[in-house]
C-alpha cells in the first residue's frame, strides 16, 4: 500500500506536488509550534540584513489557514495548479508555469504589502490560481464542496465562503484576483485584442530550473538521449558510423586473398 501511495505521489505534477508538500509541511510545524512563526513572515527589511533573508520570498506564501485549513488549502494548491501544469492551452511548458507563479505570487506580495501589510499571502495565491485555472472552462460546470456551479464561478464560491467563515482573508483574496487578470491580460488579452506581443515573456533562463532528463521508456528498455553536442559513450553493436562494415570485421587484421602467399 505505501509503494502503490509513493509511486502516485511521484506520478503527480512536479511543480503542484512540491507546492502542496511544501504547504502541508510548514503549516503542520508552524500550527504546532515545532517551527517558529518568526522565521518564515515576510517583512521587506529582512531582505536587507546581512545574510539576506530571501527564503520569506517563498515560505510566505506556504502557511495555511489553522485547523481544517491545514488540509484544505494544500488541497486546492495542487488541484489549480496541476490543472495549469497538464492541461491548460495557457501555458504549453513548465517554465510558464514557473514564470506565472513568480509574477503573479510578486504582484500579490508587492500589492499586499502596500495596501494590507500582510505578512502571509497563501490565500491570494490559491485564489489567483484557481481564477487562472477555470477561465477556459467556461460553460463546463464543477463541484465546490456539495454544489455543483458554473466552473467560472469557484473563485467567487471561495470568496462568499470566506465571507462566512473567515472574512478578514477577502481583501487578499480579491487581490489574488486582480494579480490572476492581470496576468491574462498582460499574456493573453492585450496579444490577442492589442496586436501586441506577450507583455510578461517567460525569460529563457527559467528552462535550467524546469528541465527534466532525457529520459524515455521502450518497450524492450530505458534510452537516455544525449543533448546536442554531448559526446556518445555507448558502443555500437553490427554497424559504425564512418564505415559500412561490422566492427568485428574491422578489427581482424589486414586478411589475405584465397590463392595468395
Amino acid at each position: 500500500m505505501s509503494s502503490e501511495i509513493m509511486a502516485a505521489y511521484w506520478q503527480a505534477p512536479p511543480m503542484a506536488r512540491t507546492l502542496a508538500t511544501a504547504i502541508l509541511v510548514t503549516s503542520i510545524t508552524a500550527h504546532f509550534g515545532l517551527l517558529p512563526i518568526g522565521w518564515i513572515y515576510f517583512d521587506e527589511s529582512r531582505l536587507f540584513k546581512l545574510p539576506p533573508e530571501i527564503w520569506r520570498l517563498v515560505t510566505s506564501f506556504l502557511l495555511s489557514s489553522p485547523q481544517l485549513g491545514i488540509v484544505l488549502d494544500p488541497y486546492f494548491a495542487y488541484l489549480y495548479l496541476s490543472q495549469l501544469e497538464t492541461s491548460n492551452p495557457k501555458f504549453q511548458r513548465k517554465e510558464d508555469v514557473l514564470w506565472y507563479l513568480i509574477t503573479v505570487g510578486g504582484f500579490i506580495l508587492i500589492v499586499s504589502r502596500i495596501f494590507l501589510g500582510g505578512y502571509f499571502f497563501l490565500q491570494g495565491l490559491i485564489i489567483a490560481l484557481c481564477y487562472t485555472a477555470v477561465q477556459d472552462a467556461r460553460g463546463a460546470k464543477s463541484n465546490f464542496f456539495f454544489f455543483t456551479v458554473p466552473a467560472q464561478l469557484i473563485p467567487y464560491c471561495m470568496l462568499l465562503t470566506s465571507l462566512l467563515m473567515n472574512p478578514m482573508v477577502i481583501p487578499l483574496q480579491i487581490i489574488g484576483i486582480l494579480a490572476a487578470h492581470w496576468h491574462d491580460f498582460m499574456t493573453r488579452l492585450w496579444p490577442e485584442f492589442g496586436g501586441g506581443s506577450s507583455l510578461l515573456p517567460t525569460p529563457a533562463f527559467l528552462s535550467r530550473f524546469v528541465e527534466t532528463p532525457r529520459v524515455f521508456r521502450r518497450e524492450y528498455g530505458t534510452a537516455i538521449r544525449p543533448g546536442s553536442g554531448a559526446p556518445s559513450t555507448g558502443r555500437t553493436t553490427g554497424a559504425s558510423t564512418s564505415s559500412v562494415l561490422p566492427d568485428s570485421w574491422r578489427t581482424r587484421g589486414s586478411g589475405h586473398r584465397l590463392g595468395g602467399d
